[in-house]
């Protein structure tokens, strides 16, 4: 029997070690564990688990640069202080495309995942784009306002900068179909949502179109765009692409296998055990493989369940009113957990 087992964080443990312990019931099963995580919650720390690389931690003005690489690929994060207007038309992704370009110059990995979550943002990537190179008739990195009248823009220091180096914009699942523009771009969803004056909305849109219509037409227009702030635009105009964090580390499984094992704190109606959990039972139906997760708590139907594409779920603690959201598990209840399962999804 092969066993994949690809778990979320759950508790205080981390995607690697909740993988490990669940792994452990299968003792008689050729068990594979890999370490998930989604952008902005878990991701890079994931990425480095799964390839034995070291955390590097630097700054970049007053923003936090998080580091993986190893062996040509590299996964960066770039955090700073969120802004105090909600949508941060003022803000700009600088800091993300300085941080990229220092990690290129010194390192010309071959391949480089960038998650986008960690900026909140809303310049269409123009601030990224300026951190590596790019220039203008007018400032690139004074957030969505200062893309209004942008005339000129050459994108060919950022090019030569990231050279052969392939991109990847990791970004959340619900991000991967956000459009940058119009109706159902970002500006009009947020902004309405947010009851801004409609007149502030249109030049803001009319910012960013002009922007892009600049940086790559083509681009523009496509699904993802918007991920992010649209930062996602960014990475699609530079010829990347957009991923999501379980994907980039599913793409590494190679074999069939019989059954699929992931995780999470808390499996309830609302978030679904979240991106991890989503992905992982993707994968398992693209396989024609069972799925089922092991949580803290339990609190969704067996119907909501399978419409996921989830065969069963256990908890190791019966109600939420035990130790509510997961509180403080211990490796020896996810072991006694994992154990019991086995017994029913072994053959």
């Amino acid at each position: 029997m092969r066993v994949l087992v690809a778990s979320d964080a759950i508790g205080a443990l981390t995607s690697l070690q909740a993988g490990r312990i669940i792994a452990s019931g299968w003792s008689a099963a050729a068990v594979d564990v890999i370490a998930l995580g989604e952008a902005g919650a878990g991701f890079i720390s994931a990425f480095a688990e799964q390839r034995g690389a070291s955390l590097e931690v630097s700054a970049v003005g007053a923003s936090t640069v998080t580091l993986a690489e190893l062996g040509g690929v590299a996964a960066l994060s770039v955090s700073g202080q969120h802004p105090h207007a909600d949508p941060p038309y003022d803000s700009s992704s600088r800091a993300l495309g300085e941080a990229l370009n220092q990690l290129l110059a010194a390192r010309h990995p071959r391949r480089v995942y960038v998650d986008l979550v960690g900026v909140a943002v809303h310049d269409a990537g123009a601030g990224l784009l300026a951190g590596l190179g790019a220039t203008a008739d007018r400032p690139l990195d004074h957030g969505a306002p200062g893309l209004i009248d942008v005339g000129v823009l050459d994108l060919s220091a950022a090019f030569a900068v990231l050279g052969d180096t392939e991109l990847i914009g990791v970004v959340p699942y619900g991000e991967l179909n956000r459009h940058l523009l119009g109706l159902r771009g970002i500006t009009s969803i947020q902004g309405r949502s947010a009851r801004l004056d409609p007149g502030l909305l249109l030049s803001i849109d009319a910012a960013l179109e002009g922007f892009a219509q600049l940086a790559s037409a083509e681009q523009a227009v496509k699904p993802g765009a918007g991920a992010c702030g649209g930062l996602g635009f960014a990475v699609l105009a530079l010829g990347g692409r957009l991923a999501t964090g379980p994907e980039v580390a599913l793409a590494t499984v190679e074999r069939q296998v019989d059954l699929m094992v992931t995780g999470c704190t808390v499996f309830d109606f609302a978030t679904r055990g979240g991106g991890v959990v989503a992905a992982v039972a993707e994968a398992a139906a693209a396989a024609l493989s069972p799925c089922i997760v092991i949580a803290c708590e339990v609190l969704i139907g067996a119907r909501e369940m399978r419409t996921m594409g989830i065969e069963a779920a256990y908890a190791a603690r019966e109600t939420a009113g035990d130790r509510p959201n997961g509180a403080a598990v211990s490796e020896a209840e996810l072991t006694a957990l994992a154990r019991r399962v086995a017994r029913s999804w072994s053959w």
